[in-house]
């Protein structure tokens, strides 16, 4: 695919520093405002709501745990206020948040945002793509573990119930895994306006359990002081920042409520955060610290189901169960949008897509996605038997993200905002200071489970980048026949061949080039339709293209027309629509009477084996397995001719 055009538009909240057009009208106000923070609830802050469940249990349980003693308790307790202010209110909702791609989030919308300072400066263009999409890639290997430790903390709750219930774990989180994929296919659409009230529910009784946890002792209202966090690193020795690694699972959505701006804006999501649910989190943790102050033999046991009386054991397992798979269903979602976005910016092959809400664009289902979702969930559980065990596992591949988010920021703020280096730096280097400590002790879990999203990661990168790079450089076979644009319409003025009735379309994603398969149809068969289309269709590094810039329409005489389309890389491309609208010599097109012309790759490999070798095997495999471009432009399948074309990797 051709060049992108890189967006240099960015909303703003401060219009002398940045400045831009959003795409989807205003944020919301009035009863608007609260209905989209209601249903925000039951997107954005569905991971890190469900979190209370298994972060503490993991500071005193396993690889990287302390040991139980009141002052460790404080210590802890104030690691996790203080990463949830630092990292999620001041790092993503004031800092991150800023910066959307015409009001849409996420690393791949903040990578098309960066341009170099100096655009011959490839190799640092390159850099910062390939650390985007590396970024991305590993968004995967947590969206595969996600509804795994989520399900499986929550199903846990039936060995407080009754012990003699642990060999039921695995298999009844099994079945709500199985069931939870399957259910995939419907969509969230006709249960989205249920995750809200329910998400609200959840936090409310964290913010309830927690002032109940807090009765026990009100004294860990102390560890809102940082120098608790201070002093645990001082006396805690190795295991206080071994322990970091448990205690970045409290702050393991952050990168969710930068993806998600563009489905309710920021201040829903703002509003949701300050209101309910930061409290919430915040009252429920100390609850639990509290509990554990006057029970040290719980240290290492879910606390969480220790705070309430024995008759709300029941209740309360349900209650989770429902939270973790509402949160497990955000992060499948968004592997959906993000596999969405690596399509259309040239980085997967098209794939299967189906829409799932008439109204809602975000709400697609990849089937192909959601099953190698699924197998990989319940492999997890299977595997990992325990929600304590799989919190080894997590936390190392977002972790290498929100460092490559600030990294990239720094650019954003450098570049497109212009802010003075004296202020950026030190912001970025504390940012960069926290994102490695936590890496750094995330990486100790790589022999215990942190291997399989880093695998993950490596093996979804290494598909994008050859992806991308087949597809850059990937030439026909006798490529040097080709000719400009503007040589073969002189040809076909000069030597003025048949035409006959209806309208052809050639797809191309090279439009000042005539395509082999154009020049080998004329060669063969001597003659044209009467109306001739060279269809670019053009994927845009901006979300969604307004309609005035939808199309670029050049009249090129003897009846053949350039026609480029513009797509955001959030919308669903659909090439019918765009035609039925178009005007060609003052006259509509008959859709009935157009042929689509579309060529594919037979690749060539030769030689022996080397890099070149390898991208051309691997991207063939891809090009193979790929869905059919027909569906994904939405061509009517009883209107194409499909050719095979060689071509080799240069």
């Amino acid at each position: 695919m051709s060049d992108k055009k890189q967006t240099t538009q960015i909303s703003t909240e401060e219009p002398d520093k940045l400045r831009g057009k959003s795409f989807s009208g205003e944020e919301p106000g009035g009863k608007a405002l609260w209905l989209a923070a209601l249903t925000v609830l039951g997107v954005v802050f569905g991971d890190i709501g469900t979190s209370p469940l298994y972060a503490l249990q993991k500071c005193f349980s396993g690889h990287g745990s302390v040991a139980y003693a009141p002052e460790n308790i404080l210590g802890l307790l104030s690691l996790i206020f203080w990463s949830l202010v630092i990292i999620i209110t001041v790092k993503y909702i004031a800092y991150v948040m800023r910066a959307s791609n015409e009001r849409e989030g996420g690393i791949l919308a903040l990578m098309a945002l960066i341009e170099p300072a100096h655009p011959k400066d490839r190799r640092k263009r390159t850099w910062l793509i390939v650390l985007g999409v590396f970024g991305a890639a590993l968004l995967y290997g947590d969206g595969m573990i996600t509804p795994a430790i989520s399900v499986l903390s929550a199903v846990e709750g039936l060995k407080v119930i009754n012990p003699g219930f642990e060999s039921y774990v695995i298999p009844v989180a099994v079945i709500i895994l199985v069931l939870l994929f399957l259910f995939q296919k419907q969509g969230t659409a006709k249960v989205g306006s249920l995750f809200g009230p329910v998400m609200m529910i959840w936090f409310l009784v964290l913010l309830g359990s927690g002032i109940v946890g807090m009765t026990k002792d009100f004294s860990v209202i102390r560890a809102l002081n940082p120098v608790y966090a201070v002093r645990f690193f001082l006396t805690a020795g190795s295991e206080s920042f071994l322990v970091l690694g448990a205690i970045f699972l409290v702050v393991t959505g952050g990168e969710a409520l930068y993806a998600d701006i563009g489905h309710f804006g920021k201040k829903p999501i703002r509003l949701g955060w300050f209101l309910l649910v930061m409290p919430a989190l915040v009252i429920n943790y100390f609850g639990q610290g509290a509990v554990l102050l006057n029970n040290p033999d719980l240290a290492g046991k879910q606390v969480f189901y220790y705070m309430l009386p024995d008759w709300s054991i029941y209740p309360m397992v349900i209650l989770s169960t429902i939270a973790t798979v509402i949160a497990s269903q955000a992060i499948i979602s968004a592997s959906f949008s993000l596999t969405r976005q690596a399509v259309i910016l040239g980085y997967l092959p098209q794939l299967k897509l189906l829409q799932t809400s008439s109204k809602q664009s975000g709400q697609i289902y990849i089937p192909g996605i959601n099953f190698m979702l699924m197998i990989a969930a319940i492999g997890l559980v299977i595997g990992f038997r325990k929600s304590v065990n799989l919190a080894g596992a997590y936390g190392v591949a977002v972790s290498m993200t929100m460092l490559i988010t600030t990294i990239l920021m720094f650019k954003v703020a450098t570049e497109k905002w212009k802010w003075s280096l004296a202020y950026v730096i030190p912001v970025t280097l504390f940012f960069i200071l926290i994102d490695i400590s936590f890496l750094t002790s995330n990486m100790f879990k790589i022999a215990r489970g942190g291997y399989f999203p880093i695998i993950i990661g490596i093996t979804v990168f290494t598909l994008m980048m050859v992806w991308h790079t087949g597809t850059a450089r990937m030439v026909p076979v006798g490529g040097k026949k080709q000719r400009s644009l503007k040589t073969f319409i002189e040809n076909i003025k000069r030597n003025k061949p048949d035409r006959f009735p209806g309208t052809a379309v050639f797809m191309t994603s090279e439009i000042e080039q005539v395509s082999l398969l154009m020049m080998r149809y004329l060669e063969f068969f001597k003659v044209l339709n009467e109306k001739v289309i060279l269809l670019n269709p053009e994927i845009m590094d901006e979300p969604k293209v307004p309609p005035e810039k939808r199309v670029e329409v050049e009249d090129l005489g003897s009846g053949i027309t350039k026609l480029v389309v513009h797509f955001g890389f959030m919308e669903n491309p659909n090439i019918p629509n765009i035609l039925k609208n178009l005007e060609i010599s003052g006259k509509k097109i008959e859709l009935d009477q157009i042929v689509y012309y579309i060529e594919y790759p037979r690749m060539e490999y030769g030689g022996k084996w080397n890099r070149k070798k390898f991208i051309a095997k691997l991207y063939s495999y891809m090009a193979r397995n790929a869905a059919n471009p027909v569906s994904f432009f939405k061509i009517p399948y009883n209107q194409v001719l499909e050719v095979g074309v060689r071509v080799y990797i240069k």
